[in-house]
């Protein structure tokens, strides 16, 4: 890995109105990049939630935003004309596994012809030098040993969502191979925090408490989740995309590693490393608002797994950084910027 760094740096980000893309935007035009931000602000969520992300990054003149699909060929190809990114964060996806089986279609157009486009503008120009895109957690499918490894095989997964993100994974590589193209991927492990995505399930939860509705709770309840507060992936993120992969000259056809290639390819865990049962999350939740939630026990849904637990021990040895942030300090801040954000008094 080799690190490199200017004030002047150009980064395009995908999906910046959305919940990971506006925090990584935010910092990085804290620490003084220049952001083209693009988003097609669907309506999967709420639009106004990521309009409202977009009026905060509007206020800094270095940020740039594009309204535009990354499906989008004609488009895509436009804006990378000339451009000058540096660097590529594609956080554009259509997202959740749950809204696969509605909508597989959304999945392929976003996830899979998106960043073919996004791959295909960074071949062709001159100035980006590294990729970093959002893979998932979800990849590990059926894998039953814990926590999940990069070194893990990840070729069975149980929903389309986890396999286009393993599918993003074999484009990037194929990408780095033929045209030495630095790409990482990072396989985020269920990000919460303030300015979080309605549809998950610290947002549903905290709104129907306040509410005094039930909660649907799956699995039981006996579900463990590898929770990972936002400000901790996005230090991830930032570490990551200035450390730029290089060809691993210990990789070798005969012991593939799954994690490494002789091309300049890598992917990475990003996860807190401390999975937690979500009984005992939506227990820190009601502690944060000061309520009690009334819970509907329900049987797993298809295409949920179990248990997610990262083990990142190749992000820490390549960045020097893991997440860390307890469940109880990153609820907490999510239920005081959702109770400032929709106002104390109200049940949305």
């Amino acid at each position: 890995m080799t690190t490199s760094h200017t004030t002047q740096s150009s980064a395009l980000v995908t999906g910046a109105a959305g919940f990971i893309g506006f925090h990584l935007s935010r910092r990085l035009l804290e620490n003084g990049w220049n952001v083209v931000g693009v988003d097609n602000l669907n309506d999967y969520y709420d639009p106004s939630l990521k309009r409202a992300r977009l009026e905060i990054l509007q206020k800094n003149q270095r940020f740039i935003f594009k309204h535009l699909d990354i499906a989008d060929r004609a488009g895509m190809e436009r804006l990378f004309e000339g451009s000058g990114f540096s660097v590529v964060v594609n956080l554009a996806a259509q997202a959740g596994v749950r809204y696969t089986i509605e909508n597989p279609r959304a999945y392929i157009d976003a996830n899979i012809v998106g960043f073919l486009n996004i791959l295909e503008g960074c071949r062709h120009s001159e100035s980006v030098r590294h990729l970093v895109y959002a893979s998932s957690s979800s990849v590990y499918g059926a894998n039953t040993s814990y926590p999940f490894s990069v070194h893990d095989n990840v070729d069975h997964p149980v929903s389309l969502y986890a396999a286009t993100k393993k599918s993003n994974e074999l484009m990037a590589h194929t990408y780095s191979h033929l045209y030495g193209l630095p790409t990482t991927g990072l396989r985020f492990f269920t990000v919460y925090g303030p300015w979080g995505r309605p549809d998950m399930a610290l947002f549903k939860f905290t709104r129907a408490i306040r509410a005094g509705e039930s909660i649907d709770v799956y699995g039981q309840g006996d579900m463990r989740r590898d929770f990972t507060y936002i400000d901790d992936i996005v230090e991830g993120v930032v570490r990551v995309m200035t450390t730029v992969p290089q060809p691993d000259p210990e990789w070798t056809g005969d012991a593939p590693d799954p994690s490494s290639s002789a091309a300049p390819w890598r992917v990475f865990n990003i996860g807190n490393n401390d999975p937690v049962e979500l009984l005992r999350f939506i227990e820190v939740i009601e502690e944060a608002i000061g309520e009690k939630a009334v819970k509907n026990l329900l049987p797993m849904q298809p295409g949920d797994v179990p248990a997610t637990a990262a083990d990142v021990r190749a992000l820490s040895d390549a960045v020097g950084f893991e997440p860390s942030t307890p469940i109880e300090e990153g609820v907490k801040r999510f239920v005081e910027w959702y109770l400032q954000y929709y106002g104390k008094d109200s049940e949305r």
